[in-house]
């Protein structure tokens, strides 16, 4: 089963980069273009446009990317939020109430995760008290 193909070309193109990006040879010519960039300094008498030439590529490599990963990151983020949505939904017993947290304020995720805090406290000293850790307890 071959995975759904993106359907803009910013989105096709994000993922390559992100791909690409990510492997060996990419570093591996990252590094080639430092040593050739080093080598070649002495060529131009370490002059301010030769580290000006550094410098601007990496800058704009580094300001470009930043939107490419943020784009990978959230794509990614947003598919196994809705991976999650569907255990719980499919799972008997869970609190189908915690689908779609993510759409909350942080008030209302902080009372949530106060409450579940408090219920791993609980069954933490289940155990020592001769009670079982397990069950679907109430959340309120």
């Amino acid at each position: 089963m071959h995975p759904t193909k993106p359907r803009t070309w910013f989105a096709r193109f994000a993922r390559a980069t992100s791909r690409a990006s990510g492997r060996a040879i990419t570093f591996v010519a990252a590094v080639a273009v430092i040593v050739a960039w080093l080598v070649t300094g002495p060529l131009f008498g370490f002059s301010d446009s030769w580290q000006l030439v550094i410098n601007t590529g990496t800058t704009i490599v580094t300001f470009l990317m930043v939107f490419l990963i943020q784009n990978t990151q959230n794509r990614d983020s947003e598919a196994v939020q809705v991976k999650l949505d569907e255990l719980l939904r499919a799972t008997p017993g869970a609190h189908i109430a915690l689908l779609d947290l993510e759409e909350l304020e942080q008030r209302e995720l902080d009372r949530i995760r106060a409450t579940y805090a408090k219920l791993a406290t609980e069954a933490r000293a289940a155990p020592r008290s001769g009670r079982a850790d397990t069950g679907v307890p109430e959340v309120g």
